[in-house]
């Protein structure tokens, strides 16, 4: 296991610069020790991402680090969409081929993808929340969607019930010290959410996407600032004690 999870971290961010575009990423606006959006993020990522994409390295007892219980966990994730314990990891039913064959390519499994999409345009979180906001009508693709931030996806826009509908529209915008034209998605039908909305449900989709990229991210955190802390002070005795120990030699 150790040495898939090595593979995709090693992979993919080539993969993600080989398929993603010049478009400017957008500042995730996500904040980690938000418990109540990490809880939203996590009802959406089981309802609208795991029948299709897995997360073969996360389990779902996890989510006790969000604040919920074994029995929130059982009654609104685990029983209601996948049957089985609370101790299993997030997999999917779906078959693989038949992806491929309706997707053109299998859906990746999103444990890591939030570090995997990370590169020099900006953050993993960063590309997230352009890519979920940057689907647009599209009729000469497969699926009808397309998208700003990966060109030609094969993903259709799961949320596009809560978003509503984009299209291409001509934009101005500010590139090397002058004004170009560039396409930008348009909202032409709305859905069930505004845009502000909408926008905020994608942070809490994204804030726990970053969350299950690094369950224990900010422990480690924590655990850093207090060794670095004990260090500081643990110089200061020491010079202290070296102090005492030559005072005396001249």
């Amino acid at each position: 296991m150790i040495k898939k999870i090595i593979a995709v971290l090693l992979l993919a961010p080539a993969l993600a610069f080989a398929a993603g575009s010049d478009v400017p990423l957008d500042r995730a606006p996500i904040n980690p020790n938000d418990m109540p959006s990490l809880q939203r993020g996590a009802a959406l990522f089981v309802n609208y991402c795991l029948n299709c994409h897995s997360a073969n390295y996360m389990r779902y007892n996890r989510l006790t680090d969000l604040g919920l219980n074994e029995k929130e966990i059982l009654d609104n994730f685990v029983a209601r969409f996948s049957g089985g314990k609370v101790g299993d990891l997030m997999k999917i039913t779906m078959d693989l081929e038949d992806a491929k064959t309706w997707f053109g390519a299998a859906p990746p499994d999103l444990t890591v993808i939030a570090r995997s999409r990370s590169s020099h345009a900006g953050s993993g979180a960063d590309w997230l929340y352009t890519y979920m906001r940057g689907f647009y009508r599209d009729g000469s693709r497969p699926t009808g969607w397309n998208n700003v931030a990966f060109p030609n996806v094969g993903m259709p826009h799961v949320l596009w019930g809560l978003q509503g509908e984009q299209e291409l529209k001509p934009a101005q915008r500010r590139a090397e010290g002058y004004m170009a034209t560039v396409e930008k998605p348009v909202l032409t039908k709305p859905g069930k959410l505004s845009p502000l909305e909408y926008d905020r449900a994608v942070a809490d989709l994204v804030n726990y996407l970053v969350y299950m990229a690094e369950p224990a991210a900010q422990s480690r955190k924590t655990i850093g600032m207090l060794v670095l802390a004990f260090l500081t002070g643990l110089i200061f005795l020491v010079y202290a004690m070296k102090k005492s120990y030559w005072k005396d030699v001249h």
